[in-house]
């Protein structure tokens, strides 16, 4: 009999859990991938995870702070993470990985991604940005195959990386300037733009993040 892949959806009351949970089950599901989805801020079910998907939406510092009020809960995406399990962040759980944000004062991140979330800087355009945006993919990687021609995601944020390495760096958007959208260090990973959202593209990004087999990990 085929395991099931365990997928856990990280609860820090910060996210779409629901959401994530769903396109995590339905990307599963087309790609015909044996999976179990559960929502959970539970430290042992994180570190048993198969695959780890923490979403995002708010503030960075009202989320980060929210990670770090459930006990144990960022000690075992740490752990769970560094011994090699695959990570997605979503929207605020990718801004996150870098090293700090600016937003409501100066918020320490997981330092997983240098650079810094910072007010985005888009003269003459409407922020938040929000609304449906081209993905420039910047190199080949696992997690962008397949997405076909002029791929598009879903964006609401005002806030985005900056000064970070081109080498994280798997696709950006246009809006007044390149934005990050995608980032990636070794087996952790994560998008600006709303995954459960962004409909096939989102969804075959799902796939391809339940289908990967990083052959690194994370630097620290």
């Amino acid at each position: 009999m085929t395991q099931s892949l365990s997928i856990a959806v990280i609860d820090y009351e910060g996210g779409n859990l629901a959401s994530a949970a769903r396109a995590a089950a339905r990307a599963a599901e087309l790609s015909g991938i044996a999976a179990s989805v559960c929502i959970t801020n539970a430290p042992d079910v994180v570190l048993k995870a198969d695959r780890l998907i923490l979403p995002g939406q708010g503030a960075f510092a009202d989320c980060a702070h929210g990670l770090d009020a459930q006990p144990g809960l960022k000690e075992a995406l740490l752990a769970a993470t560094r011994k090699g399990t695959p990570f997605l962040g979503i929207c605020v759980g990718m801004q996150l990985m870098a090293e700090r944000g600016l937003e409501h004062g100066t918020t320490p991140g997981l330092g997983w991604i240098k650079g810094e979330i910072a007010p985005m800087q888009a003269p003459g355009l409407r922020l938040p940005q929000m609304g449906w945006n081209e993905l420039n993919l910047t190199r080949p990687h696992p997690l962008t195959e397949g997405l076909g021609t002029a791929p598009h995601g879903y964006f609401v944020h005002s806030y985005a990386l900056q000064a970070t390495q081109s080498e994280t760096l798997l696709a950006t958007t246009d809006y007044g300037g390149a934005v990050p959208a995608i980032v990636c260090n070794g087996n952790v990973a994560g998008t600006q733009f709303h995954v459960e959202k962004s409909q096939t593209v989102g969804l075959r990004i799902m796939a391809n993040f339940l289908a990967w087999q990083p052959q690194t990990l994370r630097a620290e």
